[in-house]
């Protein structure tokens, strides 16, 4: 009976010794990266002039997205109007959005460049991160704003239709379509 008992103590604490000796390392990696900030990811969609999920909330509240209403436009039989319409709205965003990426990859580089060289001061990390806060705040705003302008494009049965192919049908969707003709 003494001899269970030292036993498990032994390995309690054993188990106990090896947890605190576990450090979670969740950056492990990153350190290599070229902006330390931004994955190698994030720098090619801010690029390409990717969502990357900057509007979702309108997304998800009824307010479709250029590119998945291209995407689906045969299904929603959008007229030639139509597609020519999101098209040139589509190619809008992503010609300001790629603009606003490059801005923001050179903004992120430039802390980067201020830390890592040990020149950074209290007031360059100000100014740095209120230009950063500056950019992502309008590369978000430009996401959200051609999701608004999408809406006014198409139909109400259009719009079911892409609530329904995108897979949000069935949620509260009619206070959405107030907003639209």
């Amino acid at each position: 009976m003494i001899r269970s008992v030292l036993t498990a103590l032994a390995m309690l604490t054993l188990g106990t010794g090896l947890a605190g000796a576990q450090v979670p390392q969740p950056y492990i990696g990153m350190q290599d990266r070229p902006i330390k900030a931004l994955s190698d990811q994030q720098v090619s969609d801010l690029k390409s002039g990717r969502g990357m999920g900057l509007a979702l909330a309108a997304e998800l509240n009824g307010y479709p997205g250029p590119l998945h209403l291209l995407e689906l436009a045969d299904q929603l039989a959008m007229s030639p109007a139509q597609r020519a319409s999101i098209r040139e709205l589509f190619e809008a965003m992503k010609a300001e959005a790629v603009q606003l990426g490059e801005r923001l990859i050179a903004q992120e580089t430039e802390l980067d460049r201020q830390l890592a060289g040990r020149t950074v001061t209290a007031d360059s990390l100000r100014s740095t991160t209120v230009a950063i806060g500056a950019t992502q705040a309008e590369l978000r705003y430009t996401h959200l704003k051609y999701h608004l302008l999408a809406l006014a494009i198409v139909t109400s049965g259009q719009m079911q239709r892409y609530l329904e192919l995108r897979g949000y049908a069935g949620g509260d969707q009619a206070g959405h379509h107030r907003l639209h003709r």
